[in-house]
């Protein structure tokens, strides 16, 4: 079994697709070229040893076909014939899914690759604008959401094609702006010496931003959960997680700025993942878009971009299955990427 050159799939159906994150994975199956993708439970990455085992076990029972094939998006750069996920324990390896599962061919995209063609596929009713701005006809957007980890994405249109544009861009630096961020930083837990956007932007972020505000103002952190976090913030019952979210919303929005001007998305930045759907209220508060726009000397053209938070609960599968059902819309390459039998 060997990675193709091929840039269209043509894969048999029905097609199995998947959003493998560090935390849970999420998979649907496409009967044909036209049928909605048929969701099934989410299952956690971590109650299972391999994405076989999850499958064989929990997901492929409920199947009223046997899929011939497989598209699966992954929390991970996409490289070579074993794909370890960032933040979780399975490694993906296509040449045992094809042996195990029966499959005649596997592609495995970047997770927010995946997200990039949801932005292509979802309606403009599955999205929340935060702020003002109007998006530009065919003009690129960038795609950014905080979840295990943080992902980052492209996608390009050009010629009637979307380009998505995979990255590892949630690993950036982040430094502090204001003096309560100098006091803060030197509580934030670093990864090698160094905090990159993803060590604030995630689920552990949340709570490495809370635990250093706890430590700068000799507070005794009450929390360890960053849903426990976001809760208290949201419910207004913990000054400490107030303050937590409100700076998570500033960072998030000093990043997807950043990641707007490096991709000149004046067809807008789309916040995905279940964390931004879940702190929507705190994002439509001015601290995001606040620090989105604070970019001089472009502060201008950043205030005529427009911002959304994806609400579709599986936007990734939508962006897989559009992908599937019509790969000729979408410039995706596979070489290296496409496994077959």
């Amino acid at each position: 079994m060997s990675a193709s050159a091929e840039t269209v799939p043509g894969l048999a159906f029905p097609i199995l697709i998947g959003d493998i994150g560090g935390t849970n994975a999420r998979f649907a199956l496409l009967n044909d070229e036209t049928s909605e993708p048929v969701v099934f439970p989410v299952v956690p990455t971590g109650g299972y040893p391999s994405i076989q085992a999850a499958l064989e076990t929990s997901i492929l029972p409920q199947a009223t076909v046997r899929p011939r094939s497989a598209i699966i998006a992954v929390a991970a750069p996409v490289k070579g014939d074993e794909i370890p996920l960032t933040n979780a324990g399975w490694v993906i390896t296509p040449a045992d899914m094809i042996a195990t599962l029966g499959l005649s061919d596997v592609i495995v995209l970047n997770d927010f690759e995946a997200q990039a063609l949801a932005v292509a596929a979802i309606a403009k009713t599955d999205c929340a604008q935060i702020g003002t701005g109007e998006p530009l006809e065919s003009a690129s957007c960038a795609v950014l959401g905080p979840g295990t980890g943080l992902g980052v994405a492209g996608l390009l249109h050009t010629h009637a094609t979307y380009f998505p544009v995979p990255g590892e861009g949630g690993h950036v630096d982040i430094g502090p702006r204001t003096p309560r961020d100098t006091a803060i930083w030197p509580h934030l837990e670093t990864i090698e010496g160094r905090i990159s956007a993803e060590q604030l932007l995630c689920g552990r972020g949340i709570v490495n931003i809370y635990q250093a505000i706890c430590h700068t103002d000799g507070l005794m952190p009450e929390h360890t959960d960053p849903a426990d976090v976001t809760s208290a913030a949201l419910a207004g019952t913990d000054a400490a997680c107030i303050e937590t979210l409100s700076l998570f919303a500033g960072y998030l929005g000093r990043v997807a700025g950043d990641m707007a001007l490096i991709f000149m998305a004046r067809g807008g930045v789309y916040l995905a993942g279940g964390i931004s759907q879940k702190i929507l209220p705190a994002l439509q508060q001015p601290e995001f878009r606040a620090a989105f726009e604070d970019k001089a000397p472009h502060s201008a053209l950043m205030r005529s971009i427009p911002t959304y938070v994806v609400t579709h609960p599986f936007a990734a599968l939508a962006g897989l299955a559009a992908f599937a059902q019509t790969p000729a819309r979408f410039g995706v390459a596979t070489t290296g990427r496409h496994w077959k039998a």
